[in-house]
This record gives structure tokens, C-alpha cells and sequence, in this order.
């Protein structure tokens, strides 16, 4: 079990979001404030905790985030549908740091293992566009991964599993949606597991971070290209998906410094102004002081080809893990 963290001893980071506010309980974790009215039913709930230790046996590799989205109201708060959403964070991605690919491995198995349950058949999905290299991590990840339906063997393990690469619709023609769902049937999948690049939302979080829900995921969302959603409605089976930041917006990184630039105001009062706006305000707040063009710009990290190398490989060693 992960151990939890603690500001101090009266306020820790696991706490429920309810339906009202309690200003005398409610406190900040990160960008994130919690409120607990306990007149009211729980709706959601948030941990913070440490993972992975150092070789020497010392600091933690890295943290993360699990919330659990219980009800509508926690649907009405958060803005995410109910299910799971897990952030492990590690700064240490970035760099080409060897030492944590096992403990990032094992604590994305345990964290793949608790999403997944008991499961005998899984079609892992590996979205993107292969030719492009912040997209890639998606088939990168099928590249390294052990599939074994098509093995029949006495020591075949317990958990079957099949992969595919789907591609894009510009390169298919059909929605993605639409070619697993035809897998899924025709193989009887129990699971989905669906390996995918993000669009960060923050720079904080660009490539130093992997992000799971079991809510399913939408192709092409994060750069304004819908597509239709995989998830648990749309293919009548269990749907986990697995995306890693790979891209930033300009206006997102325009965002980021909105909160450094109210501090060289005024470090109190211009951070509370700042939070007087929704995300989707402070987002467009960011776009109307750039042009048409850059607003709509993507950027990447100069080193993605080697990030998305070393991330999916970890991802697949992860996927293995469990399989074997």
C-alpha cells in the first residue's frame, strides 16, 4: 500500500470532496484545495503518497496522485466522470536516469494490477501515429510487449494477451473506436488496456509524468481532434487507459506563468485573484493575448525521441510483467 504523506498532523493529503464547502477544514494540496462537509455524503476522494526507493535504500523516486470519483456530485465538483485517475509523477523522466526503471516499472504494475483485477483475456491498444514522435508512444509501446493468444503451450500463463496498432483515422479511414470494438468481439476481450500521448495541461507535468484512469480515454482530444471515446459504453468491456505528456499548448504555457506574474504584484493577493478564474477562463484568458496561429501551436521537449523511447519501454516491461 502506498504510505501517505503529511504536511503537518492536521492536515494530511487524503481527504473527500463533498457537496459543500467547510473553509475551517479545507486546505491545499499542490493546485488542488479539498473540502469536507461531514453533514454530507462522500463524493470523492484524493491520496498523495510516495513510491520506489533510491538503490542506497534512501529518498523515494517519485510520487503520485490516485483520486476516486464515487458519485454524481463528485462527477459535478471534479469535472471528471466517476471512476479512478492515478498522476505517478517523477521529475527524474526527464533525464536519462537509468536507476528508476525498475521502481517506476513495479509501481506502475501495482497500480495496472489494482485498475485491472482478475482478468484472463486483455487487447492492449496502442494509439498514435507511429511517424509522428511525440504521438508515438502508443505503438511504441506494442513494439516491446510479450503477446501470448497465440501461444499453445503447457506453460501458458493464465493472463492471455493480444496487441494492435490501429493507426489514425487520417491513415485508416475508420474510427479507432469502431476497429477495437470489432477485436474485442471477435476475440471475447474482457479488458482494454489503451497506451496513448497527452497534451499537458501544465509544463509541471510535461513528460515527467504517466497517468491512468479506468474511465477510458478519447483519441485526439488533447489537440482538439475528437474522435469517438473508447470506454466501457462504447465497447461493452472494461476500458483502462494509460497516457503519458508528451505535447504543450502555448496558451497552457502562457497559463503557467499567469501565476508568476500576479506573485510580482502581489504574492497573496495576486494568487487569489488568479484563483476567481475557472480553468476554462484562464485558459482563454491565455489565448487572447496570443495570436490565432500560436494559439493553436503545440510544442514538444528537443529530446522527445529519447523520451518516448525510454517511457514506452518501461510502459511494455510494466504490460510484461503482469502478462507473464
Amino acid at each position: 500500500m502506498p504510505r501517505r504523506i503529511h504536511k503537518n498532523a492536521s492536515a494530511g493529503v487524503f481527504y473527500y470532496t463533498c457537496n459543500g464547502l467547510c473553509k475551517e477544514d479545507a486546505y491545499e494540496q499542490g493546485d488542488t484545495y479539498g473540502s469536507c462537509d461531514r453533514a454530507q455524503r462522500k463524493c470523492s476522494r484524493q491520496e498523495k503518497y510516495a513510491w520506489g526507493q533510491g538503490e542506497d535504500g534512501g529518498d523515494e523516486v517519485g510520487t503520485g496522485i490516485a483520486i476516486t470519483v464515487l458519485d454524481e456530485i463528485g462527477e459535478k465538483n471534479l469535472g471528471k466522470a466517476k471512476g479512478q485517475y492515478i498522476t505517478i509523477e517523477c521529475s527524474k523522466l526527464k533525464e536519462y536516469e537509468e536507476s528508476i526503471h525498475e521502481p517506476l516499472r513495479a509501481e506502475l504494475e501495482g497500480r495496472l494490477r489494482e485498475l485491472m483485477g482478475h482478468a484472463g483475456n486483455i487487447l492492449v491498444v496502442g494509439l498514435g501515429n507511429r511517424q509522428v514522435t511525440p504521438d508515438s508512444i502508443g505503438p511504441l509501446v506494442i513494439d516491446n510487449l510479450y503477446v501470448t493468444r497465440h501461444l499453445d503451450t503447457p506453460g501458458k500463463p493464465d493472463l492471455v494477451m493480444s496487441a494492435i496498432c490501429p493507426g489514425v483515422m487520417a491513415q485508416t479511414g475508420i474510427e479507432t473506436v469502431d476497429i477495437v470494438r470489432g477485436i474485442c468481439d471477435e476475440i471475447d476481450v474482457e479488458i482494454v488496456v489503451a497506451i496513448d500521448a497527452l497534451a499537458a495541461r501544465s509544463s509541471k507535468r510535461l513528460g515527467c509524468t504517466i497517468q491512468l484512469t479506468d474511465t477510458g480515454i478519447s483519441p485526439g482530444s488533447g489537440v482538439g481532434n475528437n474522435r469517438k471515446t473508447l470506454s466501457s459504453d462504447n465497447l461493452g468491456r472494461r476500458v483502462i487507459a494509460v497516457g503519458v505528456p508528451t505535447v504543450i499548448s502555448v496558451p497552457s504555457i502562457i497559463d503557467d506563468s499567469l501565476d508568476e506574474v500576479a506573485d510580482a504584484f502581489n504574492e497573496t493577493y495576486g494568487r487569489r485573484i488568479m484563483r476567481e478564474f475557472t480553468e476554462k477562463q484562464r485558459y482563454q484568458i491565455a489565448c487572447n493575448l496570443l495570436d490565432e496561429d500560436m494559439a493553436d501551436m503545440f510544442v514538444t521537449p528537443k529530446n522527445i525521441d529519447e523520451l518516448v523511447r525510454r517511457i514506452s519501454f518501461t510502459i511494455s516491461e510494466a504490460i510484461n510483467a503482469i502478462a507473464m
